[in-house]
């Protein structure tokens, strides 16, 4: 049996876990099978909740954390069709959810949570998980999409796309609120942000924002919100941190607007009243990821305007310890990325 490098998540029993690099056993090549010799991991949120005892969904326990990552492709099983050895390929993070909506058993192939993700040497996912990386995106830059481009992607594109001239609002300068900045540029689109310092402001505006709110010197940031946009609210908010944003966000919507709920990063709570909803006929909606199909929509569309992933940090493999230190600082923009080949 073929033994990989790899790094993996070790139950603590009170709900929190820690990382220990190990050499784990590969499973045997299935019929459908590809193993890939992984080049580049990326971290999202979600990675640093799950340590913490703070991931919301039930995970197996003891896997190999990091849903998204890039690699290249070194041995298939006999009836692999969509790629072949050699293929740069970017794993989709869901390895079932191939089209359609979300359904609850689509978990079970949740990568890094349920089955075995991306911090490792080699790895093995079926081939109705993989996507072909564009020719002019390294395997750093790949790695970053899965998780937040997808999601933000989707964002954008979910209950009616985002039309030329209509605004969103974005906060933060995670991988999420970047990639759905990036979009919504190529769509034409308006792009209000919250920051928390007015160097990530200074960036933001360099990525393209229109307009950028301090949230540390400008807390009301949802009238300043309002002003921006004569009073109206934007089309769009994406809403990343939960329980100490959902109200102002919905606060910024114009009347008929939608709020697309992404992230947790402030807790599960929120106080949001129903009447906000009701009154101005609010949509509120969540969005976590989406399928291969879309990531393949996505991938077209960014290869049109060869949209490059903002990336803040690459660390080594033996560093890894480092990259979720990074992203538990709050200080990243864009992606954090592990290089797993040396």
């Amino acid at each position: 049996m073929t033994q990989t490098k790899a790094v993996q998540v070790v139950p603590q029993g009170d709900g929190k876990s820690s990382l220990e690099l190990v050499e784990k056993p590969l499973p045997s090549l299935g019929r459908h099978d590809v193993m890939i010799r992984v080049e580049a991991a990326s971290l999202n949120y979600r990675d640093m909740a799950l340590l913490k005892g703070e991931y919301p969904m039930a995970t197996k326990g003891g896997n190999v954390p990091l849903s998204d990552g890039a690699g290249e492709v070194i041995a298939v099983g006999q009836d692999v069709k969509r790629v072949k050895t050699g293929d740069r390929v970017v794993v989709s993070c869901t390895t079932d959810w191939i089209g359609g909506s979300f359904v609850p058993e689509y978990t079970q192939s949740s990568v890094g949570f349920n089955v075995d993700g991306l911090l490792s040497k080699q790895a093995i996912f079926p081939d109705i998980a993989l996507v072909h990386i564009p020719d002019y995106m390294s395997y750093i830059e790949a790695a970053s999409l899965p998780c937040a481009a997808v999601t933000a992607w989707n964002c954008l594109n979910k209950i009616e796309p985002l039309q030329p001239g209509q605004t969103i609002l974005i906060q933060g300068t995670g991988g999420v609120s970047l990639f759905a900045l990036q979009f919504a540029k190529a769509f034409n689109a308006r792009v209000l942000a919250i920051t928390s310092s007015d160097e990530k402001a200074a960036t933001l505006k360099e990525l393209g924002a229109d307009a950028v709110i301090n949230y540390s010197t400008h807390p009301d940031w949802d009238r300043e919100v309002m002003a921006l946009t004569d009073g109206k609210g934007v089309d769009r908010v994406l809403d990343i941190a939960g329980e100490k944003t959902i109200v102002k966000s919905a606060a910024s919507t114009k009347v008929s607007g939608v709020v697309v709920i992404i992230g947790f990063a402030s807790g599960f709570g929120g106080g949001l009243p129903p009447i906000d909803i009701l009154s101005r006929n609010l949509t509120v909606t969540g969005s976590t990821m989406g399928p291969r199909t879309d990531f393949e929509a996505m991938l077209k569309a960014m290869a049109q305007s060869e949209i490059k992933p903002v990336i803040d940090q690459v660390f080594s493999f033996a560093d890894y310890c480092k990259a979720y230190e990074r992203l538990e600082t709050g200080k990243h923009v864009g992606k954090v990325v592990i290089k797993i080949s040396d």
